[in-house]
């Protein structure tokens, strides 16, 4: 079984936007965690911003990150689309099928969080994240 979710980029207002759609849905944080927190390395105006965060209220599931890359966020941008897997093998194929005629951001790769990881755009454009947690972390 594998399930839909969308992920929000913003240009360092992570932290301020997920507040607040928590006040308007009700929600709370399922985790958060800084650049500065993560053992990547980071510029060091980058460790305060949200490497990636998840609130979660009635009906809604949201997750988020600060754009690390420096490029600016034009409008509508902002929306990635987040596939997490229960099977590797099938987490492939999808991974293989989305990336013919597209590009390959980051390929299919363990983490340091536990996961198998792989970030592409489709050949429309779409950009997508596969995600397949291989191991419980701490929130």
């Amino acid at each position: 079984m594998k399930t839909l979710g969308v992920y929000l980029t913003f240009d360092g207002q992570t932290e301020a936007a997920l507040d607040f759609y928590n006040t308007v849905f009700g929600g709370s944080y399922l985790t958060k965690q800084t650049f500065g927190e993560s053992p990547m390395d980071c510029k060091e105006e980058m460790k305060d911003q949200i490497m990636h965060a998840e609130i979660k209220a009635e009906g809604i599931h949201l997750m988020a990150s600060d754009n690390m890359n420096g490029n600016p966020i034009l409008e509508g941008g902002h929306v990635t689309l987040n596939v997490n897997f229960e099977e590797e093998t099938e987490q492939a194929k999808v991974f293989e099928a989305l990336s013919k005629g597209g590009k390959v951001i980051m390929p299919l790769n363990d983490t340091f969080w536990g996961a198998k990881f792989g970030m592409l755009h489709d050949k429309f454009g779409v950009k997508w994240m596969l995600h397949l947690q291989k191991e419980k972390t701490q929130p």
